[in-house]
């Protein structure tokens, strides 16, 4: 698919990865909505890139369906969507006080897992009413967001590393309930990158982890997540699976 002219929606994108994407798929000539619950960053990098910024609470069925149809509204319907929207609260499942809230627990799996499969409902039915484009006959694209965590699976953050590899598993499903209609569905799955979520880890957590990556030896730059963002749009044949962008990372 050529992204010059499409319009594009990437949720979480305010920050982070989902910044870099915006940034990246606008330079590349889309026309991007960015919704994200911090209404004042989205229209920050919305100003920045000539976008639109909508608040929205990806969980929310209310909000999920008003931000889609002010971005269907501001550009048409979308053949991109990015799922980037997250939180990282690691918290062991039973600590020194006890078990945890059940409320962390629902929190994590409503943002990361309710979040993405709820824009993904919406996102693919509007793509769905598209005409089939004519270079490659799809009608559109999902990319959403795991994690290595999913994978590999570190102490210390099971509901994290749970909704992670949920958001995986329905790369493949997905793809093939909605091929009939010729959407594309594929999830990328980073490493440690140089994001929001990563300014809170111990100085000595972060060394150790970089120290494990086999190479480059370094946390990745969101701009690097952009860029995969694009081979995907951009490459027909890429369907139903998870990509991991981690340097070769294997978390214990």
């Amino acid at each position: 698919m050529l992204i010059n002219g499409m319009a594009a929606v990437v949720t979480g994108g305010s920050s982070g990865l989902g910044a870099a994407t915006a940034r990246h798929l606008a330079g590349l000539g889309a026309k991007v909505a960015i919704l994200d619950v911090n209404l004042d960053l989205a229209q920050e990098v919305a100003a920045e890139i000539g976008g639109l910024a909508v608040e929205c609470d990806v969980s929310s069925e209310e909000n999920g369906e008003a931000a889609i149809k002010a971005a269907r509204e501001a550009h048409g319907p979308a053949r991109i969507s990015v799922c980037c929207a997250g939180i990282s609260e690691s918290r062991r499942m039973l600590g020194r006080v006890g078990p945890a809230p059940l409320a962390h627990h629902t929190r994590l799996v409503n943002v990361h897992l309710v979040g993405t499969y709820n824009i993904c409902r919406l996102a693919a039915a509007d793509m769905a009413a598209c005409e089939p484009l004519p270079d490659t006959g799809e009608r559109g694209v999902l990319i959403n967001t795991a994690s290595i965590a999913g994978f590999d699976g570190p102490p210390g953050a099971i509901t994290y590393d749970a909704v992670k590899a949920a958001i995986a598993a329905m790369c493949l499903p997905m793809s093939r309930e909605l091929s009939r209609h010729a959407i594309r569905v594929m999830a990328i799955a980073p490493g440690m990158f140089e994001t929001p979520m990563a300014t809170g880890l111990r100085q000595e957590y972060i060394n150790e982890m970089t120290d494990r990556i086999p190479f480059p030896k370094r946390f990745g730059n969101p701009a690097e997540y952009a860029a995969l963002v694009e081979t995907i749009v951009t490459s027909p044949m890429l369907n139903g699976e998870t990509i991991r962008i981690d340097g070769g990372l294997r978390m214990t």
